[in-house]
């Protein structure tokens, strides 16, 4: 397995999507100081797991997310993906070839994370990577100073590192987890020693209680029969009330009955109601998002409009600023025209000058013949000689005519050379702005993209925040939804038991009577009826319930006084008849047989299964202080037949084995009961309470949800509005960057052809300076010449002066005239060339006008087509425009039919208070006269109870036992004689005898589980040395191994010399410090403290490198090991390096020459943008095979 790629986008510096790919071997990530090279090693420790900002060089999480600069935004969150190959399954629980690791942090603060592009915990990664190596914890990853810290810190804080290579970290912990279960099993021991001790105590005291029991047995005798005849007179007129309850009971059934069947019709009604109102409520939301969509769709036209009337905007300032140029290009074409028109009428002028001038030369010419035929005639040589002179000088005549046009036209181009240098000049300075210009526009449009990229990526991270937010608010609002109608729904039933609990419903006439008077103080000491005094787990309702029986509306009073003070109120008002029990009288008993309470199914005690005020203990001491409750009926057969049926036994659901054997049994009501009614009325209480938190968390949850979405939206809205104008600064730009470009193109192409002309201008000057130097040369010649015919006609002639000066005024005005004549010609030349020039310049400027009119025509074309297209846009915004009105006015409809709907919903729903209002207050009578059967059922089953629990008499055999009593309160009032003097007894213990059985039985126990945990301890003491026993044989093989391979890595990176390591104590080397002893090659024995700087780097080099040969992990980042190192040390680094890359692949950060000759593949890391950070590659091999370089 090797690290294939790492994928970084807005980690630190780099904020655009960054993507490495490794070779297998070693890859170098160089770069120059704060360029961002060791940001990489930073993500790949960040991607796998690493929480620590301080290792990341940063204050907090929220600094590895790019920042911005003074260009570019901030990013709103950092990932990084870690690309692994698998083919070697070093991932045993994937089956993926190759496993990608993300993890993705926003500002907000949250956090995920990915495994192959599944959702998962910080967890998960943790334990992806345990045990291979690579963990943030390994030491695959050694970053800047890192590298020496192994030698900096103490010997004995130096063990993790070899912990971690030896392998025996695992079982570190499992040593830790066995040393806190030896922890927890000493204080087990602890505890049943107390425990014992606590027993021994009670053993003594048991024999003491048997000597109460006989005086007690002698009073209850007594007791027995006078409450048996009490008894049975009270049951004769529970079953005659009876009777009547019963009849009543049915009537309120029937009207219950027809009251159920009219809210049903109600609720029904309601229900539809409510269908309709969320079919309305839906159609409503769909409309609503359907205007959304359309007023989005609109918006986007809206944009798109704007847009295109920008690009018409830009195309009129085009078109104006390309006529303006057209209308300085006509002045300058008219301006041409008149210069073509005067060069032309020149032309003329010349011509005709040049006829009148050729005839008048031939005239002179015909006389010049004449004149030398006269001198031939006369045969003078003297006139021959003075006609070649008059020839000669004509000739020179010509020359210098020729001459004189040479120089005009050598004039007229200097003239020309000025003109276009200047206008070279002013091209040049037009091109030196335009392009200022145009750069200052270039940057403009590059800057403009960067931000609608920019904008995009904000837009990205806001769409998908968006999503999570609307979700999430959709959630809360549902769920605040149902927590109101859940917290309805109890305060309804809340109210219903809270008023019957208010009313006394369910108790008898006279414990109500009581109840009312003590609350209107005419009673004094009345604590209440014993149901109300006592608290139970819903649970045991049941069977506490059936336990107490009648004994449920018993009060509780201070003393007998009050109890006297309080049948007297009955009498006084035929209030009934009540039971009470004065705190200062009833004394209770408790079960104390041993070993019932491991039996199966044994839930315990009834007195010890409720709660109450500690001054109540007696009371429920002797109400349920001898009846146990267990699971079910098996349960409590099962105990009954091994405890001889000593004590009363109920079961959860009611069925009742009875002291001596009977069993009492049937359907029971789990919810009509006093006790379930209280603990029904404190469970809805708990549970509005706690619904309430709920609710209020759950609004406060959806406001809050609807704040972020709202503000999440305006985000979005923001950074859209940034977008379109963004893109509209994008799209001005691109139109300008065009334009500038032509207006380049057109100087660019005009700086040419001055070039071109000024070059041809050069050449023609050099051609007529050459030319005139030539006709200067002729001109010498012919001039010698006519000197030479004139020497020799005034030595040959000296009479013939007239003929002399004939012939010479003859051949002046030859001469005059050709050179008259050479000079109109050579202007005649000139000119003709000028008005050629002009002419073509006029015909390039028509061609330019011709291109510039093109141009115009096709921006009129472009702001036609906008125009259309704009037409369009407005067609489909007056469309979406029309729909939006068409649903809002749906919704209008809907709207009102909704508060129609609402209306007519809150009659029924008035109607539907009303009939349940009727129903309540039936449900109530009905529970009343309920409660009251109950009662009396309880009553009488509470008096068969007694009479079979306390003298295992069935009715009728109590009937025989039965005695005629002069009055019932007589015997009332010996009774509680008889039990005042069996309470005087105090605690009497009847099985004490079978309690300290239970006791000794117990303390038995207790001293068989001291030895059973004794013993678990001696085997856990045995399992921590054998765990120390394999940590120690471990880390001694392995720690050799490590020395080995650091003596021998040692030897070869430093080329000499001696290395090891030493424990400090042989006999502790699990706890010991590690001492690393170097001796460089050609210096004595030293301590790290005495070497150099670079020595101790290439010391810690060397050991990481030996501990690497003993355990090599898949892929070591090193984060500039050599910076230290000279650079032959840096090349054995290297060198080394590239030695064990075949077990390990190596990602290397450094800016040493050595270390990147060795890589395969090289990253060059840039910052040309400050603040962000670029990625070259460069593959070393590739390039190698290119060049034919043999490594």
């Amino acid at each position: 397995m090797y690290l294939k790629a790492l994928e970084i986008q807005g980690f630190k510096s780099f904020p655009d999507k960054t993507v490495l790919n490794f070779g297998e071997d070693i890859t170098a990530i160089v770069g120059p100081n704060g360029s961002g090279k060791s940001n990489v090693s930073d993500a790949i420790r960040w991607v796998m797991g690493e929480q620590s900002s301080k290792s990341l060089r940063g204050a907090k999480m929220e600094d590895v997310i790019f920042g911005g600069t003074e260009k570019r935004s901030q990013m709103g969150f950092a990932q990084v993906t870690l690309v692994l190959d698998n083919t070697e399954h070093i991932f045993p629980r994937m089956e993926e070839s190759e496993v990608a690791v993300t993890r993705r942090y926003y500002r907000s603060g949250e956090s995920e994370y990915y495994i192959n592009k599944q959702s998962v915990r910080l967890r998960d990664v943790n334990e992806l990577f345990m045990d291979t190596g690579m963990g943030r914890e390994g030491y695959s990853i050694v970053g800047q100073g890192k590298i020496d810290e192994i030698l900096s810190v103490k010997s004995a804080d130096r063990r993790e590192i070899f912990e971690e290579a030896a392998g025996i970290s695992k079982f570190r912990h499992r040593k830790e987890e066995t040393e806190r279960k030896l922890e927890r099993t000493e204080e087990n021991l602890v505890r049943i020693n107390d425990k014992i001790a606590e027993l021994e105590l009670q053993v003594g005291p048991l024999r003491s209680q048997a000597e109460k029991a006989k005086k007690y047995l002698i009073l209850r005798d007594e007791l027995r029969t006078l409450e048996i005849s009490v008894w049975l007179e009270n049951l004769d007129k529970i079953k005659t009330d009876s009777i009547k309850l019963n009849t009543d009971y049915a009537l309120a059934q029937q009207e219950l009955e027809r009251a159920n069947a009219a809210l049903d019709e109600l609720y029904a009604a309601s229900e539809q109601f409510a269908e309709k109102a969320h079919a309305n409520d839906m159609e409503q939301e769909r409309l609503r998002t359907e205007c959304a969509e359309l007023d989005a769709k609109r918006s986007e036209e809206d944009a798109a409009v704007a847009v295109l009337r920008t690009g018409i905007e830009h195309n009129r300032a085009s078109i104006e600023r390309v006529e303006n140029d057209l209308r300085d290009q006509s002045g300058r074409a008219e301006s041409l025209t008149a210069q073509i028109a005067a060069k032309r009428a020149r032309i003329e002028e010349l011509a005709a000058h040049a006829a009148e001038l050729e005839e008048e030369l031939r005239t002179f010419l015909a006389q010049a013949e004449e004149l030398a035929r006269t001198a031939g005639e006369a045969g003078s040589e003297v006139e021959a000689l003075r006609a070649r002179e008059a020839l000669a000088a004509s000739d020179a005549a010509d020359c210098r005519a020729d001459v004189s046009a040479i120089n005009a036209g050598l004039a007229e181009l200097t003239e020309r050379r000025t003109a276009l240098e200047a206008e070279s000049e002013s091209v040049d300075g037009q091109l030196t702005e335009k392009r200022r210009a145009a750069s200052a526009s270039r940057r403009a449009l590059e800057e403009a993209q960067e931000e609608a990229d920019a904008v995009r990526n904000i837009i990205s991270g806001h769409t998908l925040k968006m999503e999570g937010r609307v979700k999430r608010e959709e959630t809360a609002r549902q769920k605040s939804i149902d927590l109101t109608m859940e917290k309805n729904n109890l305060d309804s039933r809340i109210h219903l038991l809270s008023e019957m609990e208010k009313e006394y419903e369910g108790f008898n006439k006279a414990v109500r009577l009581i109840m009312q008077a003590a609350e209107k103080n005419a009673l004094r000491g009345v604590h209440g009826p014993v149901a109300n005094l006592m608290t139970t787990d819903k649970r045991y309702a049941v069977a506490i319930e059936i336990a107490l029986g009648a004994g449920m509306q018993n009060v509780v009073v201070d003393r007998e006084e009050d109890a006297k003070s309080a049948i007297n109120f009955l009498k006084q008002r035929d209030g009934g008849r009540a039971t009470f029990l004065p705190l200062t009288a009833i004394r209770g008993d408790v079960l104390r047989e041993a070993g019932v309470e491991r039996e199966y199914g044994y839930v315990g005690v009834a007195s010890q299964l409720v709660q109450f005020d500690q001054r109540y203990t007696e009371i429920f001491n002797n109400l349920l202080g001898r009846t146990v409750v267990v699971e079910d009926m098996d349960c409590g057969i099962a105990i009954a037949r091994k405890y001889s049926n000593r004590f009363r036994i109920v079961t959860l659901d009611g069925q009742v084995l009875n002291r001596g054997g009977s069993m009492t049994g049937g359907s029971v009501s789990r919810s009509a009961g006093i006790l379930s009614r209280a603990n029904e009325l404190k469970e809805l209480t708990a549970r509005r309470e706690a619904l309430t938190e709920k609710l209020d968390a759950a609004l406060r949850e959806a406001d809050e949800a609807k704040r972020d979405l709202n503000a999440a939206q305006y985000e979005l809205d923001v950074a859209r509005e940034q977008q379109r104008g963004a893109e509209d600064a994008v799209l001005r730009l691109t139109g300008e960057k065009k334009q500038y470009d032509m207006l380049l193109e057109s100087l660019r192409t005009r700086e040419s052809d001055i070039a071109a002309e000024l070059e041809s201008i050069t050449a023609r000057t050099e051609e007529l300076k050459k030319a005139a130097a030539a006709r200067e040369e002729e001109i010498k010649k012919h001039e010698a010449e006519a000197a030479r015919c004139r020497a020799e006609s005034e030595e040959k002639l000296a009479g013939q002066n007239e003929l002399q000066r004939d012939s010479a005024h003859l051949g002046d005005e030859i001469a005059a005239r050709k050179s008259t004549l050479a000079g109109f010609t050579a202007e005649r030349e000139t000119t003709e060339r000028a008005l050629g020039d002009l002419e073509t310049l006029a015909q390039q400027m028509r061609g330019d006008e011709d291109g510039r009119r093109a141009l115009i025509e096709d921006y009129r074309a472009k702001i036609k087509a906008a125009e259309e297209e704009i037409a369009q846009h407005d067609a489909v915004t007056a469309s979406l425009r029309a729909d939006a009105e068409k649903r809002r006015a749906e919704l209008a409809e809907l709207a009102e039919a909704k508060l129609t709907l609402e209306g007519e919903r809150s009659a029924n729903d008035r109607r539907y208070r009303e009939c349940n209002e009727l129903l309540s207050q039936t449900q109530a009578a009905a529970g009343r006269l309920e409660q009251k059967r109950v009662t009396a059922a309880m009553e009488e089953k509470q008096i068969l109870d007694k009479l079979w629990e306390s003298y295992e008499l069935s009715h009728s055999a109590a009937q025989e036992q039965r005695i005629e009593l002069e009055s019932v309160p007589k015997a009332s009032r010996r009774i509680n004689e008889l039990k005042r003097e069996i309470n005087g007894l105090g605690n009497v213990n009847v099985g004490a005898i079978e309690e300290f059985d239970r006791v000794n039985t117990r303390y038995t126990y207790l001293t068989g589980q001291r030895d059973d945990v004794e013993k678990a301890k001696e085997e856990l003491l045995g399992v921590i040395e054998n765990i120390t026993s394999e940590m120690t044989v471990i880390f001694k093989e392995q720690f050799a191994l490590i020395r080995e391979s650091f003596q021998e890595t040692f030897l070869e990176l430093f080329g000499g010399g001696k290395a090891t390591l030493e424990l400090e104590d042989e006999n502790a080397v699990l706890d010991c410090g590690i001492e690393i002893k170097v001796q460089p090659p050609g210096k004595a024995l030293k301590t790290l403290s005495l070497l150099s700087g670079g020595e101790k780097a290439f010391v810690a080099i060397a050991l990481y490198f030996a501990i690497l040969k003993v355990h090599p992990t898949p892929f070591c980042v090193m984060d500039e090991i050599e910076a230290a190192l000279d650079e032959p040390n840096v090349i054995r680094v290297a060198h080394y390096m590239r030695r064990i890359c075949d077990k390990t692949q190596f990602i290397v950060i450094t800016h040493r020459r050595g270390t990147m000759e060795a890589a395969d593949v090289l990253y060059g890391v840039t910052m040309q943008e400050r603040g962000v950070s670029k990625v070259l590659t460069i593959n070393m091999n590739d390039m190698a095979k290119e060049l034919n370089i043999k490594g």
